[in-house]
């Protein structure tokens, strides 16, 4: 993963704006898409007001009609088997990390509104020679008709901001980029977990010129192990992703990273948090990037 293609856009204030609509992109794996089950959700995140999503469809690297989808507000079903095809959203009985994630934003800017854009495709790596029959997020990798799984990340940001809604009152900016990703990678050779360090690098210049912000606050989950395999470890190369994700969030000055996946439990299988592990997940995620944002705009404000 050398390089990177991706389409530059942006919305140019020329007035005085009296809200903020504050974007933030989810990106990643299952872990990202969500397995928790909505009938588990306290009532406090069944429903919002003022926050937004967008999820683009999700599909292999090959497939096209990656990243349509349509804004709507933020409700529960948003997780493993949402479907849509850019006119309807079709929810599911599941849910991932965007609700908590959402709540906890409106209590941190209660007078602001929240747009979260989100693209996770289960089974992913980032590495092309890990992509099994899932995909991949490397952008130098083309396949059989030139698509990837960053290809169709571009295309959800494009479709979402091509259809954003905002009064000429409203300032957009872009607040964050949520990463829960890194089992895809583990699950292969020592090689390929050696390589991701280098793959994020370069995944994460990708995100943030695609925004026009070499400095978007960037928060990653850690990957855990829920141990439930009968050598004891599901993740065959897990530690040196770790250790790739922590070297990433000490080097990156606008990264930071959640550790409480490690304390997580799981659901039916060995590979998706319970429903309790991805409320707690976004809340955290929401703790993460508001303190970067914090940091960055105490900078700008300097």
């Amino acid at each position: 993963m050398k390089k990177f293609n991706f389409v530059l856009f942006t919305i140019l204030p020329l007035f005085v704006f009296s809200q903020k609509i504050r974007v933030f992109v989810l990106a990643g794996q299952s872990n990202m898409n969500g397995f928790g089950f909505t009938k588990d959700l306290p009532d406090d995140l069944k429903s919002f007001k003022d926050v937004y999503i967008f999820q683009g469809k999700a599909v292999a690297d090959h497939e096209p009609n990656g990243g349509v989808g349509k804004w709507e507000i933020l409700k529960p079903g948003h997780g493993h088997q949402f479907t849509t095809d850019g006119k309807t959203n079709k929810h599911s009985d599941r849910f991932g990390p965007e609700l908590s994630f959402a709540k906890r934003l409106k209590e941190l800017y209660p007078k602001d509104k929240i747009a979260i854009i989100k693209y996770a495709r289960e089974g992913t790596s980032i590495d092309s020679l890990a992509r099994g029959p899932f995909g991949c997020w490397d952008s130098d990798y083309f396949g059989k008709t030139g698509g990837n799984q960053f290809k169709h990340y571009l295309n959800t940001v494009q479709n979402a901001f091509q259809k954003i809604d905002f009064q000429k009152n409203e300032e957009v900016v872009m607040n964050g980029i949520i990463w829960m990703q890194g089992e895809g990678d583990a699950s292969y050779t020592e090689e390929i977990a050696q390589n991701y360090y280098g793959h994020l690098v370069t995944l994460f210049k990708g995100f943030r010129a695609s925004l026009r912000d070499a400095e978007v606050p960037v928060v990653i989950g850690k990957i855990s192990d829920s141990g439930k395999d009968p050598s004891g470890r599901v993740w065959k190369t897990g530690e040196l992703i770790q250790y790739a994700q922590e070297k990433f969030v000490a080097q990156d000055k606008a990264a930071a990273i959640v550790r409480s996946t490690k304390n997580y439990g799981y659901g039916d299988d060995p590979w998706h948090y319970n429903s309790a592990a991805y409320i707690d997940l976004g809340k955290n995620f929401a703790d993460e990037v508001q303190a970067l944002i914090q940091k960055k705009e105490a900078v700008v404000g300097k």
